[in-house]
């Protein structure tokens, strides 16, 4: 997936992370929340598939760490926001 490829729903989640708003389950399917209420799936493994969020801490499977953005995540972020 490019960035072209992501909708406004990738970038939302994108700048939530950033603002320290979102949490991810460690897993190997990961799953992400926002502000406490879940985001969807499928963008969730896009942006954790293409290496742009990750958890901030190392923690055990099936747990909940604060979600970050790699490296990557902040320049396709500033890239996509303008």
């Amino acid at each position: 997936m490019t960035t072209t490829n992501f909708t406004a729903r990738h970038r939302a989640m994108l700048r939530a992370i950033a603002d320290g708003r979102g949490q991810i389950v460690v897993a190997r399917v990961p799953n992400l929340s926002v502000d406490g209420l879940w985001c969807d799936f499928s963008a969730t493994n896009d942006l954790v598939g293409n290496g742009l969020v990750r958890p901030a801490l190392s923690a055990p499977t099936g747990s909940l760490a604060p979600a970050v953005l790699t490296a990557t995540g902040v320049r396709t972020l500033a890239a996509l926001s303008g």
